[in-house]
């Protein structure tokens, strides 16, 4: 029983007995009909990749200048001596407007999401604008 499912199979007849005409046709056609083709991809996706790789680079730069601004105040500070005295209140201005012009910055000059990346009141911020003169 077991050869005569065998033979029948290799013979274009399937296991359940029924013979399969369109594969043995299929199998006599030429290989050109067989070939298969890779759809090619529209151009909004390119135009879209690159796009998104853009702004992941943008980001990334912002990223770096960002770490260079720190690096260069930490070395600063480092470097500061200590003994002859510092005045904190020049020190606090030039902290929070460094902080404010990176927040403006970030946020295209909206002062309403500057203030929320700083977690403080939009009238606060402006203030602080006013009060240290910060152009942008």
């Amino acid at each position: 029983m077991r050869t005569e499912r065998v033979n029948s199979v290799q013979s274009g007849a399937d296991p359940t007995g029924e013979y399969r005409d369109h594969l043995t046709q299929e199998s006599q056609a030429p290989a050109t009909h067989l070939q298969l083709r890779i759809a090619p991809r529209p151009e909004r996706n390119r135009v879209q990749r690159l796009r998104e790789l853009a702004d992941t680079l943008l980001r990334e730069t912002e990223t770096l200048a960002r770490d260079k601004a720190f690096s260069e105040e930490s070395n600063r500070l480092q470097g500061m001596n200590l003994s002859d005295g510092v005045d904190f209140y020049d020190e606090v201005e030039r902290f929070e407007t460094g902080l404010i012009r990176l927040a403006l910055d970030q946020t295209g000059g909206h002062q309403a999401r500057a203030a929320q990346l700083l977690n403080i009141k939009p009238t606060t911020l402006n203030s602080k604008i006013k009060h240290y003169g910060i152009e942008y």
